[in-house]
């Protein structure tokens, strides 16, 4: 069958890479296009649009490039017509996907939709397009069932792929064990993101001039773009691609609010949560936004595990204090690691996502 995929950020493309195996394994003849990233590219599927062409964040930025945006949906569009598949799978990406998927649907293509957009943090009104556009819907996160069944809408839950992502990687590398003096250091995937952030995560570091400061850089944004914040700084240095490495050793983490929160989470790692936008998008959020935090971590456990810094309490004193916090605090250190035990078996529920999301796509295909 032919499958087309949708991915529009760098936990997308993980995400898309391993449902790909999956339905690999599964469907012998897949034949798979797909917007994403190096991940979902090495599986063997075409890669139309790498996700890095199509980072834009927040309320302004999104305003800035709406010719892009609007380019990208009309090709995307040609080429889903052109490729003529079986079915459509989007992942997260809700701002471009969504408009796809209406689109698709009056297309009279199958659309399936895997890993909600987050309408339970606001937007809550887009379920009603869901409801009309989307012909399966399968969530990674507890609570989001039971969200879309107050909107009479039936979702799948399927567990959480980072689970089995995270344990198989652990396996791969026994024996290694987190350094008494590394610090991770996460700062996001978007360029636009990573200079707001960064050099506040750096300036942290020349209080804890005994440990090394490593930064995870993102895949497609150059050496030159880091090199240029890192350069004053003598006990900092990266990594590219080796992110999961870097959490395996880290005594510590700072991390940008998203999908890292929650890797960080299931290695094992105390992290402080960054966030620091642009300001005007910032202010628009914090008045549609209606969840009590922005960590996954903290989302899924209901309460505070995690600190997060957010925009103005995002500062190199701040940080400072919190990292000597989850450093230093022993009590807090066993708290931590009680909440995290307690984040996995939550999220181990559904068992190995990636294949559960392949198998109710494929069975859904065939059985239409």
């Amino acid at each position: 069958m032919r499958y087309y995929i949708i991915a529009g950020e760098a936990s997308g493309d993980l995400h898309g890479s391993n449902l790909i195996k999956e339905l690999q394994q599964l469907d012998a003849s897949a034949t798979i296009r797909c917007w994403g990233g190096d991940k979902m590219q090495a599986t063997g599927a075409t890669l139309v649009k790498h996700y890095s062409d199509l980072a834009f964040m927040g309320f302004i930025e999104v305003i800035k490039n709406l010719k892009t945006i609007f380019r990208n949906l009309d090709f995307c569009k040609e080429d889903i017509l052109a490729f003529k598949p079986d079915a459509l799978i989007l992942i997260d990406y809700p701002g471009f996907n969504l408009r796809i998927a209406k689109w698709a649907k009056a297309n009279k293509l199958k659309v399936i939709y895997y890993i909600s957009p987050q309408v339970w943090a606001w937007k809550e009104n887009r379920v009603r397009l869901i409801k009309q556009c989307v012909d399966k819907m399968l969530v990674i996160l507890p609570f989001e069932k039971e969200f879309y069944k107050k909107w009479n809408y039936e979702v799948e839950y399927v567990g959480h792929p980072l689970v089995k992502v995270i344990d198989d990687f652990r396996l791969s590398v026994v024996g290694s064990q987190s350094s008494d003096r590394i610090i991770a250091v996460l700062p996001g995937s978007r360029k636009q993101e990573i200079l707001q952030k960064l050099p506040i995560m750096l300036k942290a570091s020349k209080n804890f001039s005994d440990y090394q400061f490593i930064v995870a850089k993102a895949p497609g944004v150059e050496e030159n773009f880091y090199n240029e914040l890192m350069v004053s700084y003598t006990n900092v240095s990266s990594v590219s691609d080796k992110t999961y490495e870097l959490l395996s050793h880290a005594k510590a983490a700072l991390v940008t609010s998203g999908t890292a929160t929650l890797e960080t989470a299931l290695f094992n790692v105390p992290e402080v949560i960054c966030y620091k936008g642009n300001n005007i998008s910032y202010q628009i959020a914090k008045r549609l936004i209606k969840i009590k935090y922005i960590c996954l971590v903290n989302l899924i456990m209901d309460k505070e595990v995690v600190r997060e810094l957010i925009q103005d309490e995002l500062t190199d004193n701040n940080l400072t204090k919190e990292l000597n916090e989850i450093l230093y605090n022993v009590t807090r250190q066993q708290q931590l690691k009680q909440d995290y035990t307690a984040l996995k078996n939550l999220l181990s529920k559904g068992g190995n996502a990636s294949a559960n999301a392949a198998k109710s796509i494929y069975t859904f295909i065939t059985n239409a």
